[in-house]
């Protein structure tokens, strides 16, 4: 059984390799993966990973979305399985074709993870971007399309919403791995901020999720580290 600790994965959704090696230090004992996204790594490039991998153990997950022609996305992952990373992302939002190229691309040295509905996207954005009406009315309809067509195509599991997360599992299997965005803890209220499908650390491992993607309200804390703290012992709690 994994610590509670095990379940955080902090998003390094920061500026600068140096604020990022910052965060790395102070929470190398107390998350247990690091996502590296777009912003980072369009400015640090594969340094970062090299940073986190000398500071401590934890797993490194590489959030960039590809999202391309099948030959493309192929390389694209070949490349990012060099870097030595334990998972990467990739958009399901297109065809079987692209997921299995970023499979076969994989190798088999990094678990790719499909992407299926933003946790910032609402029922109206769903609508207003021509889906039909039985997906804009009920998202998790959407993400259960996409979560079978990842299956189908070797992705070793998703990233979905607290919300979605049962639903996964129970229709798609307890081992199909589910990473989860829009993380809120119960003590941090309700901000305003992009994210809509939202849930608390407790109520997404209740759920089944098996990883938790939480940047804001570590980042954001007087104390990040304590912050770390106060959700492993959420996390705790139901486990």
């Amino acid at each position: 059984m994994k610590a509670a600790k095990d379940y955080i994965v902090f998003s390094l959704d920061v500026p600068s390799l140096k604020e990022a090696e910052k965060y790395v230090s102070l929470l190398s004992e107390y998350v247990g993966m690091f996502k590296v996204g777009l912003e980072l790594f369009i400015r640090s490039g594969p340094e970062i990973i090299k940073i986190i991998k000398g500071l401590g153990k934890a797993k490194i997950f590489l959030d960039l979305k590809l999202h391309d022609i099948p030959a493309t996305v192929s390389r694209a992952m070949a490349s990012i399985a060099d870097l030595g990373v334990d998972f990467a992302t990739i958009h399901c939002a297109e065809n079987k074709d692209m997921l299995e190229a970023a499979v076969d691309g994989s190798g088999g040295k990094v678990g790719v993870v499909g992407v299926t509905v933003l946790t910032s996207v609402s029922g109206e954005d769903i609508d207003a971007a021509g889906f039909r009406s039985e997906f804009s009315s009920d998202i998790s309809r959407l993400v259960m399309n996409r979560a079978r067509m990842a299956k189908e195509a070797g992705c070793i599991g998703v990233v979905c919403s607290g919300l979605e997360v049962k639903m996964v599992k129970d229709n798609i299997g307890k081992d199909f791995i589910t990473l989860t965005p829009g993380i809120r803890p119960f003590w941090g209220g309700t901000k305003e901020d992009d994210q809509r499908r939202i849930t608390t650390p407790a109520q997404a491992i209740e759920n089944g999720s098996d990883y938790l993607i939480i940047g804001r309200p570590i980042r954001d804390a007087k104390n990040p580290k304590e912050a770390a703290i106060h959700i492993a012992e959420e996390i705790e709690a139901v486990l």
